[in-house]
């Protein structure tokens, strides 16, 4: 099995688990009918949007730290590790 189909599954089973979580909180607030689909896109799309714009700005932000807190670029040695 090559990666990228496991790639593609691991993707859909995330977002059948996350419109399934999403269908339950609605029905559990009372959420019926057609109404109940337009809930089920709604949070199960914003939360996939929330993440794709999360995901790249946590590794900018880890980058930028790094970089702040960090004595010595990567590619530099200190003079005392030669």
């Amino acid at each position: 099995m090559s990666s990228k189909r496991i790639f593609i599954i691991l993707s859909l089973v995330f977002v059948i688990a996350i419109a399934l979580v999403s269908m339950g909180i609605a029905c559990v607030g009372g959420v019926t009918g057609i109404g109940l689909l337009g809930v089920l896109f709604f949070v199960t799309f914003g939360i996939i949007v929330i993440l794709g714009q999360l995901i790249p700005a946590a590794i900018l932000l880890s980058s930028f730290v790094e970089t702040t807190f960090s004595f010595f670029r990567k590619s530099e040695l200190p003079v005392g590790a030669a």
